[in-house]
């Protein structure tokens, strides 16, 4: 099952990149950058683009696998990769009259 959502998290995200890539700028003039004014800063966004819904849509099951992967790896139990080492000896001495 976990497989199942890390494979979906791997595609959302190829696909959520995507999206972002291809929706377009908000054209704001390079006047507003030095002081002049830009209504497309302020003035209305007119209507929301299929694109923009599939991106806002992308995002939620981002948030969604995100969450899920997360609460998973925390319920796994959190041990140290070294408990399973076996245990270190005492570097050997060198006998008595020899060095």
């Amino acid at each position: 099952m976990i497989t199942l959502v890390q494979v979906l998290h791997v595609l959302v995200c190829a696909l959520l990149i995507g999206a972002v890539l291809l929706q377009g700028g908000e054209n704001v003039d390079i006047t507003a950058a030095f002081g002049g004014t830009s209504q497309a800063a302020f003035g209305p966004r007119g209507s929301v683009t299929l694109l923009a819904k599939i991106t806002w849509v992308l995002g939620a099951l981002f948030i969604a696998t995100s969450i899920t992967l997360a609460v998973h790896a925390s319920s796994q139990g959190s041990g140290s990769l070294l408990e399973g080492a076996p245990a270190k000896s005492a570097p050997a001495v060198p006998a008595p009259g020899r060095k």
